[in-house]
């Protein structure tokens, strides 16, 4: 480990060398490609400096511990030490996990994806909720977001929609988010104040580019259609919606809310290679039983991650049986609690298969 540090802290000294020189500045490229070489090594080199720095502490209390007579003295050298020893400690772990291999797909935007499930119109509703929750919290982070298809229930409700958050690392924030999501309450079509169970899943897929996936003309059909729902007479007069068919894999995708037929083209087109991606991605996870192990719930679809408890007031995510009684909170976008946590539960996870290995 400490070897790959002291690495780390030349490469980032070359870095500083090759950005001072005029031709860098002269190759826009190249000044961007340092650049995010030095921002994604800076985080681990400044905490290995602040570990040696430490240990430097710890030696030199140590090494005047053993030397002094003074009682008071001593005592102050023994706390000195014990403070610098568990800063160093603290910040090793810190320094394990930073050298964790970063996943292929963790700066690139997404394609999220919601379905509503059991509960019919209730499913609905809460699929809408769930998107409003990501558009919240996405604005929270700066990022932008598009909606590219919809299908509503006539009740405010979303039978499935699809959309984009586009930003840096928008993926290694929402990537945990994949599965079944669960709302308990009582719906506002239930006379009786039952409380209703209802469901809908959430696909979070890295945004491919077009170099990640090769598709071919042959393989695919375009369609046009008339857009449905709000948007006034431009859209019920003109075929500007289109649905493309993937014949090897059956894919089926859409996009109806650009005004520009050749728009929605360019979006149905983004959204199958993202689907295409995240099916070769899948493939080769699953080839790797030990990273599948490893991870805290980002790819499966049917797995039950989180229950949205209304008349508790509760959120509990099962993976990592975590609860909190923010639930309005969340719903309006305040996700960094569990977010958070979960990359963290995730990080340990790979840090034990990992010394597990070793």
């Amino acid at each position: 480990m400490f070897e790959k540090l002291e690495r780390t802290q030349l490469r980032i000294r070359e870095i500083v060398g090759e950005l001072s020189e005029p031709e860098t500045a002269n190759d826009p490229q190249r000044l961007q490609k340092l650049m995010k070489e030095q921002a994604e090594l800076q985080p681990v080199a400044d905490a290995y400096e602040q570990y040696k720095a430490c240990k430097k502490d710890e030696e030199d209390s140590l090494s005047m511990l053993e030397s002094e007579e003074d009682p008071e003295m001593k005592a102050l050298l023994r706390e000195e030490n014990q403070n610098a020893r568990e800063k160093r400690e603290k910040l090793e772990e810190e320094i394990k996990i930073l050298l964790l291999p970063k996943e292929v797909n963790d700066e690139r935007s997404v394609i999220v994806e919601i379905r509503a499930g059991a509960g019919g119109d209730e499913a609905a509703l809460f699929a809408a909720d769930l998107y409003r929750m990501y558009v919240k919290y996405a604005e929270s982070k700066g990022w932008k977001c598009e909606m590219i298809s919809s299908n509503e229930n006539g009740l405010g409700g979303f039978k499935e929609c699809t959309f984009s958050i586009s930003g840096r690392g928008v993926y290694a924030k929402l990537k945990y988010e994949s599965g079944t999501h669960r709302v308990q309450r009582v719906p506002e079509t239930e006379s009786g104040g039952r409380i209703h169970t209802s469901t809908a899943t959430v696909a979070i897929m890295p945004e491919a580019e077009e170099v990640d996936v090769d598709i071919d003309p042959k393989d695919i059909r375009i369609d046009t259609y008339r857009s449905s729902g709000a948007g006034g007479q431009h859209i019920n007069k003109t075929s500007s919606a289109i649905r493309i068919t993937h014949f090897p894999t059956g894919i089926v995708v859409s996009c109806q809310n650009e005004r520009s037929q050749f728009q929605n083209k360019d979006k149905a087109m983004q959204v199958l290679r993202t689907k295409l991606y995240e099916m070769k991605q899948m493939e080769a996870e699953s080839e790797r039983a030990d990273l599948r192990h490893s991870q805290v719930g980002t790819g499966d679809r049917s797995e039950k991650i989180r229950t949205y408890n209304f008349p508790q007031g509760r959120v509990t995510d099962h993976r990592i049986k975590l609860t909190t009684h923010n639930l309005t909170g969340v719903l309006n976008g305040n996700l960094d609690e569990i977010i958070d946590a979960l990359t963290s539960a995730d990080q340990v996870a790979k840090l034990t298969a990992q010394e597990q290995e070793a």
